[in-house]
């Protein structure tokens, strides 16, 4: 297992959020990589997008797998205007790589907010740490796990 995975494993632990990481055996770096390998919509896939403000802050933004991110609405919540943080600055700053980036056990805390729209699904999945490494959740467990803010950012 590695570090990244062990990390969302103990995160969950201590998050006291019950889940079982998978492994795929394929990339699940895209939504609809990750809805196939799981069997399910793609909506139902949780995508970790990190971004920071203009002060350094980073941003977590979970939004569904079939949702596109519109940066303004999301500025319009995170209190300031947002930038992509390079795959360098995720890694560093979050100890996951792009594609593997979990919502839980990030290395610095980020100000998260979860789209409305994850909350149709009864469960979605989010990366575990690895391209390939997934775990199911109900979006509340998610959202109680994360402390995240819900809006509706994505279109």
């Amino acid at each position: 297992m590695s570090k990244s995975v062990r990390r969302v494993t103990r995160a969950a632990i201590e998050l006291g959020l019950e889940i079982e990481i998978l492994r795929m055996g394929a990339s699940s770096r895209s939504a609809g990589d990750a809805a196939a390998a799981c069997g399910c919509d793609v909506g139902q896939i949780v995508k970790s997008l990190i971004f920071k403000r203009q002060d350094g802050a980073l941003v977590l933004l979970l939004t569904p797998g079939d949702h596109q991110a519109d940066l303004s609405l999301a500025a319009d919540i995170a209190g300031g205007a947002l930038s992509r943080a390079d795959a360098a600055e995720v890694r560093e700053r979050t100890g996951f790589a792009i594609g593997g980036v979990s919502p839980i056990g990030h290395l610095e805390s980020p100000q998260v907010w979860m789209d409305e729209a994850l909350f149709q699904h009864a469960k979605v999945w989010a990366a575990a740490g690895a391209p390939d490494a997934v775990f199911a959740v109900t979006p509340e467990d998610l959202r109680r796990a994360t402390g995240a803010e819900i809006a509706r950012f994505s279109a």
